[in-house]
């Protein structure tokens, strides 16, 4: 039985090596991206993109889990970037719709090799990569409704 001040010793927190993983995957991304001129979180807003196309901020954000005080800013950059347009929606002038730019569209074929790359210095297998994606989104689930 462990006694209550083990509680808090890293060792038996599941949330660190989760936190170190996230860190450390996100900074090995980090050449690869600068070649494309993309941050991480610019790089799976694109991805979102390469396969929506266009969408509104409410659900990009719902998606990507990101709020709208992250998204907005990280939007503008990827427009000013000519990769995406932002357009008021002419049904609700609230609603803000954005599109994917041939440019933006280009840019994936730049991208392409980023996942094998990454496949490569995470070293899974195939079987290990689905279990291991499969927990992270149970997690994932079970934190998001323990929120509710």
């Amino acid at each position: 039985m462990e006694k209550e001040e083990d509680l808090l010793k890293l060792k038996n927190q599941i949330c660190f090596p989760i936190y170190l993983c996230s860190k450390e995957i996100t900074r090995k991304y980090t050449p690869w991206l600068e070649e494309i001129d993309l941050t991480y979180t610019q790089y799976i807003v694109m991805m979102y993109f390469w396969e929506k196309e266009k969408s509104n901020v409410k659900d990009i954000g719902k998606t990507l889990l990101l709020d709208s005080s992250t998204l907005t800013p990280l939007l503008k950059k990827l427009e000013n970037k000519g990769f995406i347009t932002r357009i008021r929606s002419k049904i609700d002038g609230r609603n803000l719709e954005v599109e994917i730019t041939e440019k933006g569209k280009k840019l994936k074929e730049k991208a392409k090799s980023i996942p094998k790359a990454m496949g490569k210095c995470i070293d899974l297998s195939n079987e290990e990569a689905i279990t291991l994606y499969s927990l992270m989104y149970k997690v994932l689930i079970n934190v998001e409704r323990s929120n509710q």
